[in-house]
């Protein structure tokens, strides 16, 4: 079991300067209203969009507003955009990052990110999540909004045969997969006592990880990547894409940590008799406490109160000279690509 140490978490976060941020923030406040949150208060007007670009079809909310947060109408059952236009027309898009979904886990936009260099991370380009088996038809609606075109997911073959994807069916989006077991990778992190438990994990994941690249690259459509909890593989893979674009450590890490709060366990797995599955490891980890209750979230530090992303950066910067290098040096990536990449999901 992970457990936090809260001097050592102190130290990941603030072992860099604060160089990235959200210039604007909205939180669901209920099923109808979101809170808009503004970190400069020069006077805008605010626009409702059913898309990031600003349009005569847009709704006016309110004209040279200077206040840091308002409340919107939004409902839950809709994708939609605050577009915040300033001095000489310039425009700040924001979007909810943890969509509403009635039965997800941990399903979040990575877009809204400030990059050191002072660009934006484009809203409705990839969606990170933990696994997808107990969508509603609500859910479904809401996620079709997004203009789905492709689900890569990270998971392994006993993970989807006890919770297979049914997003690309209902939506339409191209699945990649690659098949491989769990066994080892459960046996390798029992082996290292959560210490460096990630070391190795970037080997394994090649084949899926040069998947999500080049569907990022191909720029077809948004794109959602998962694993079961949507946070150590997931974690990984959305390190990795907000490194190479240029968000600072310090952000990477704390998005990261929101994973612990944002993920409902007792939807990543379906119910399902483990005498059916008697060689699969992943309904262990999923099993119900003593108490009966479902598992749960735990946080994602070694016992010595690391960050188990930290770790990995360092060994990253050790082995690879960085996420860049490990992106060129194994997944292919050229420096053409990543130049693209960075055309593609920045502002």
């Amino acid at each position: 079991m992970r457990k936090i140490a809260p001097i050592v978490l102190l130290a990941a976060l603030t072992a860099s300067p604060a160089l990235a941020r959200e210039l604007a923030t909205l939180t669901r406040l209920d099923d109808r209203t979101v809170e808009l949150a503004r970190t400069e208060t020069g006077p805008v007007t605010v626009w409702i969009s059913t898309d990031p670009v600003l349009d005569k079809g847009d709704q006016r909310i309110a004209t040279a507003s200077t206040v840091a947060t308002l409340t919107l109408p939004i409902p839950a059952s809709e994708r939609r955009y605050v577009i915040l236009q300033g001095k000489g027309g310039k425009t700040t898009v924001v979007a909810e990052r943890v969509l509403p979904l009635q039965q997800g886990s941990n399903f979040r936009d990575i877009g809204g990110y400030v990059t050191k260099d002072g660009r934006t991370v484009k809203w409705d380009k990839a969606f990170r999540s933990g696994a997808m088996p107990l969508l509603t038809d609500a859910d479904y609606a809401l996620l079709d909004q997004v203009h789905l075109g492709a689900i890569v997911d990270l998971r392994s073959l006993e993970e989807r045969e006890v919770a297979p994807d049914m997003l690309d069916d209902r939506t339409g989006a191209l699945f990649l997969a690659n098949d491989y077991s769990i066994k080892p990778l459960f046996k390798d992190m029992a082996k290292s006592g959560g210490e460096n438990m990630y070391k190795g994990m970037e080997l394994m994941l090649v084949p899926q990880f040069r998947a999500l690249f080049n569907r990022l690259l191909a720029n077809e459509g948004a794109v959602v990547y998962h694993c079961s909890a949507g946070q150590d593989r997931t974690g990984i893979a959305t390190a990795l894409i907000y490194d190479v674009l240029g968000v600072d450590r310090e952000t990477i890490l704390k998005d990261y940590h929101r994973s612990t709060d944002l993920r409902r366990p007792q939807w990543e797995m379906p119910k399902v008799d483990p005498a059916d599955y008697p060689n699969n490891p992943i309904l262990k980890y999923y099993a119900a406490g003593a108490d009966g209750q479902p598992a749960k979230a735990e946080p994602l530090y070694t016992k010595s109160g690391a960050s188990h992303l930290a770790q990995f950066f360092t060994y990253l910067d050790q082995q690879y000279g960085g996420s860049e290098g490990y992106l060129k040096q194994k997944v292919g990536l050229t420096d053409a690509d990543i130049a693209k990449l960075r055309q593609t999901m920045l502002d």
